[in-house]
C-alpha cells in the first residue's frame, strides 16, 4: 500500500476515466434493470476536473491508474442542519486490485479535501444489492440513511 499514490486527476487521465465509469454502469446494471441498454454516463468528468467546487482523484501504482473517486460540494436538502455537503461518486477500483483498501485510500483523500474547505458531512450512493461497495463503505464509518423505493410496471 505504500506505493500507491493518491494524487488529483489530470486531462490525461480523462480516457480512463471514461473507462471505469463505463465498467461502474456494467457493474450497476443487474442491480437497476431501468438503466438505459446504450452506452451512457453518470458523470460529467472533464466539468468535475474544472471545477473549484468539485475534485477527482485517482489512485496510482507504478504509473498505472488503478482507481478513482471524486467529492463534489452539493446543496443539501433544506430540512438538513447543514447547508452544503460534500457528495462522492465515480468509485471504481480495477478488478485485480480491489479488496486491497485502495477505494479506503481514495475516499479518505477525498473526505480530507472537504475537511480543508469545512465540510464535515459527506454523501455516497450505492445500490442496496451491491453488498461489497456497501460494506467497503461501512468500514470507513458510513451509515445507510435513507432507502430509494422503486415500482417499475
Amino acid at each position: 500500500m505504500s506505493d500507491i499514490v493518491i494524487r488529483t486527476a489530470v486531462e490525461a487521465d480523462l480516457p480512463l476515466l471514461k473507462g471505469f465509469e463505463q465498467k461502474i454502469i456494467a457493474t450497476e446494471r443487474p442491480f437497476n434493470e431501468c438503466l438505459k441498454a446504450e452506452t451512457f454516463c453518470y458523470y460529467d468528468l472533464a466539468a468535475l476536473m474544472d471545477s473549484a467546487s468539485s475534485t477527482v482523484m485517482v489512485a496510482e501504482l507504478a504509473g498505472e491508474v488503478i482507481a478513482s473517486g471524486y467529492g463534489r460540494v452539493r446543496e443539501s436538502k433544506r430540512h438538513l442542519t447543514h447547508d452544503q455537503h460534500i457528495y462522492l461518486g465515480c468509485m471504481y477500483v480495477t478488478e485485480e486490485h480491489r479488496g486491497k483498501g485502495i477505494n479506503q485510500l481514495v475516499i479518505r483523500s477525498l473526505i480530507n479535501w472537504g475537511k480543508e474547505r469545512g465540510f464535515t458531512d459527506f454523501y455516497l450512493e450505492a445500490y442496496a444489492q451491491n453488498e461489497a461497495a456497501t460494506r467497503s463503505y461501512k468500514k470507513l464509518g458510513f451509515e445507510p440513511s435513507l432507502v430509494e423505493l422503486k415500482l417499475c410496471l
